[in-house]
């Protein structure tokens, strides 16, 4: 690394002898005098930085200083530590080696631990205030971050080696074979690599929409990533599914194309009761609800005469699939409040039993007593 833009520094400790004596104080100085140069940076750059930025009404800006300011300081720190191991005398061989080596290392963990904690923190919502309230797809949103999280480390990883001069012409070489023991042993783990791929560029579903499973589990998708799906249950209960599974597996979207979500509920009235009056009481219980969307209307239809009863069937859409089961109580207790203020009669299956015998009972003494 070329130091020659610090050469200043060189100059102004040779004008302290003493320092060229003790060649460890001499270094410790260096670093010294590189922290020294790090707080300045802090107290005075950074500083007018975020002044200037709370004029703007951007947010790219803030997040670009907050992202910048830890890892910048401590990159300076060790560029010092680099700039100390660089002067005369060199240290010694092991010693020059590790200890830059170790340095760099360093600096490329530091911005790795920044940037994977970026993206960690970094939400959907953030996002969007970070680049103006511009609409970002969800589904695009995770797979940039979890594809970039995989990239980083890998690169993170491969300049690691470098700087420790490995050599990495027979990792190339045999990166077939290795290529191939990784796909036999981690067949699964690459199948939900993907799979995940294959679900976001679908599309099948997104976080926040409610997905019904072959299985029969039906819940709220809260989190797609990059090996696994988990949705959370209307128990409470998460549920977490490998994307090979989810990628060949039949999924009822509840929430697609539209948010809002159809509800039929079967009512049976008895034979004799006015099917006008019934299908306009049913039509206003619907419309009374505030969660029942007005666009599809509520409708009423005549289904089928029943053994017992005239079956009608209100059909209705609510404005998010999660209200299913609780507007399904509510407008049922409804319909049962009215019916009875209009005196419409509720059938209920019935039975008339006649025991018939051809030999008169022996009436029991005690009975006859």
């Amino acid at each position: 690394m070329d130091y020659s833009f610090f050469s200043w520094l060189d100059t102004f400790l040779a004008k302290f002898p003493l320092l060229k004596q003790y060649d460890l104080l001499e270094r410790l100085v260096i670093v010294l005098v590189y922290a020294v140069l790090a707080k300045v940076i802090d107290l005075i750059l950074m500083r007018t930085l975020r002044g200037l930025s709370r004029r703007t009404k951007m947010h790219f800006d803030d997040f670009l200083i907050d992202f910048f300011h830890r890892p910048f300081l401590l990159t300076v720190i060790l560029i010092g530590v680099l700039h100390a191991c660089s002067v005369e005398p060199p240290l010694p061989n092991l010693s020059g080696i590790i200890i830059p080596g170790i340095t760099k290392s360093l600096i490329l963990l530091v911005w790795w631990a920044a940037l994977s904690s970026c993206l960690n923190k970094t939400s959907l919502e953030k996002a969007r205030r970070i680049f103006g309230n511009k609409h970002i797809d969800p589904d695009i949103f995770l797979l940039f971050k979890n594809v970039s999280r995989i990239l980083i480390l890998f690169f993170t990883i491969l300049w690691i080696l470098l700087i420790w001069k490995v050599n990495l012409s027979p990792l190339f070489a045999s990166a077939g074979i290795i290529g191939i023991a990784i796909a036999l042993a981690a067949k699964d783990m690459l199948a939900n690599f993907f799979g995940g791929i294959s679900v976001f560029m679908d599309r099948a579903y997104k976080v926040g929409e409610y997905i019904i499973l072959d299985s029969g589990e039906r819940g709220e998708v809260v989190e797609v990533g990059i090996r696994s799906t988990k949705i959370q249950t209307r128990d409470d209960v998460l549920i977490t599914i490998p994307n090979a599974i989810m990628a060949n597996s039949k999924i009822i979207n509840e929430s697609a194309p539209q948010q809002r979500f159809r509800i039929r509920l079967d009512i049976g009235v008895a034979y004799g009761t006015d099917l006008d009056l019934v299908e306009e009481l049913l039509l206003q219980v619907a419309l009374d609800n505030n969660q029942v969307v007005k666009q599809p209307a509520p409708r009423v239809r005549l289904r089928t005469f029943g053994d017992s009863a005239v079956n009608f069937q209100l059909l209705l859409w609510v404005g998010d699939p999660r209200e299913k089961g609780r507007q399904t109580h509510l407008i049922l207790k409804e319909v049962y409040r009215v019916f009875n203020e209009k005196n419409v009669s509720i059938p209920f299956p019935q039975r008339d039993v006649y025991v018939r015998s051809d030999q008169p009972q022996k009436i029991p003494a005690v009975l006859e007593e």
